[in-house]
């Protein structure tokens, strides 16, 4: 008979455990992508909003240099007390000029209420290319 002693079969059970490694995979592959495209959509123009309500410039800053842009387009150099009209290459070059001998002059956008939204923003675009560090926005009181 037998000589030895019994064995018994031994049950297996299957794994209850879920395999996350392809989980993982799929994560970093989508965490680079995210990476790669976010850059790309966060295009525009730097506008600096304020965090309260807006006030007037101190007294003791310099004359601002003001660029006015009319329900056509058209822009308007302001640099003290005379304005004249400009177009965008001129508009760009005295812009540029003013900034470098003073570049703490403060840049601030006129735009009629009528101009077209891409009109200002345009502009805005071509004076940070001329060297505008920030651009301010010039509006009215609602009294």
């Amino acid at each position: 008979m037998n000589a030895g002693p019994s064995r018994k079969p031994i049950k297996r059970r299957a794994m209850a455990e879920i395999n996350i490694v392809p989980y993982i995979d799929v994560m970093l592959v989508l965490l680079v992508i995210f990476m790669i495209t976010a850059p790309l959509l966060a295009q525009g123009v730097k506008v600096e909003l304020p965090q309260a309500s807006a006030e007037s410039l101190p007294p003791d800053e310099s004359v601002p240099l003001v660029l006015t842009i009319d329900h056509q387009g058209l822009y308007y150099l302001s640099v003290g007390d005379e304005e004249e009209a400009v177009d965008a290459d001129v508009m760009m070059a005295r812009v540029a000029a003013v900034l470098r001998r003073n570049p703490q002059t403060p840049v601030m956008v006129r735009g009629d209420r009528d101009a077209s939204y891409g009109d200002v923003v345009r502009a805005m675009t071509r004076l940070q290319a001329a060297g505008a560090p920030s651009v301010g926005l010039v509006t009215e009181s609602d009294n």
